[in-house]
């Protein structure tokens, strides 16, 4: 940074979006001028000068009572624009169906949203399935069925003890592991990068599911597969399992961070 912003030769521009960056790294609470301009290495008074112009575009925030800088929300709003980036359903619904007609399965679209994971995009297969996120807009707590496990276990440690804490008791009461079982598995997840194979709680019904992580590496979404324990061969869940964990690391790049069912996932918990 520091070595850009000292550039001879730096235009107007360049020295605008390094105050943009400056402000980016600063975290929440923003940054006073005095301490702007010395990181930046540049003239106090022009760094004022250029912070007015961003303001008047809405790229800065000043707050006059602490007298601190932060990005302002219209830099938010043309980011979330960036290169027309696809919101995650329109993303990832060719991948559904891609995998639904080679493997001939149900595929589920899981998005992380507070203590549970909810369906927002569903292919469905040849076969009947039976899941306990249903159809679209259907919603199970997190640590049930493959999708949400695979979400739950690439949280960061804190969050993670937060959810099983709050959803422990309910998963018990419908048949679920206990902590030290689920804590077991969700070490394993990490592990393999996808959770899956064994039986879920419905008879009859088994399934893989894969992260779709950010990029700092937190698990916002996930695609599961559901199937038959009857169809779910070692031979079959290998291949599968690695389809699902390539096509989840291919959505993941391709997340747009300013897609609102992705932003602020774990507000339950917030107010919980």
């Amino acid at each position: 940074m520091s070595e850009i912003l000292h550039e001879p030769a730096i235009g107007g521009v360049s020295r605008a979006f390094g105050l943009l960056r400056l402000l980016g790294d600063s975290g929440p609470g923003g940054t006073r001028l005095t301490e702007i301009a010395s990181r930046a290495g540049l003239p106090r008074p022009s760094v004022h000068r250029m912070l007015r112009a961003l303001a008047a575009e809405g790229a800065v925030a000043f707050d006059a009572r602490s007298k601190r800088y932060t990005l302002g929300l219209g830099l938010f709003l043309l980011a979330a624009r960036a290169g027309d980036t696809l919101g995650l359903r329109e993303l990832a619904r060719p991948t559904l169906l891609r995998l639904t007609a080679s493997l001939g399965e149900t595929l589920f679209l899981l998005v992380h949203n507070g203590y549970d994971a909810v369906c927002i995009e569903r292919s469905a297969g040849p076969l009947p399935i039976r899941s306990f996120t249903g159809d679209i807009g259907g919603r199970v707590p997190l640590g049930v069925g493959q999708g949400s496990v695979a979400i739950l276990a690439f949280l960061p440690p804190g969050e993670r003890d937060e959810v099983i804490r709050h959803n422990l008791p309910h998963m018990r009461q419908i048949g679920g592991p206990d902590e030290a079982s689920l804590r077991a598995e969700l070490a394993q997840v990490r592990r393999d990068g996808f959770c899956g194979g064994a039986a879920g709680l419905i008879p009859g019904m088994a399934g893989l599911g894969a992260p779709i992580l950010d990029q700092d590496g937190r698990a916002v979404a996930a695609i599961s597969i559901g199937t038959t324990t009857d169809r779910l061969t070692p031979e079959r869940r290998a291949v599968m399992a690695e389809m699902l964990k390539r096509e989840a690391a291919a959505i993941g790049r391709g997340i747009n961070p300013f897609d609102p069912s992705l932003r602020r996932a774990g507000a339950a918990m917030e107010v919980g």
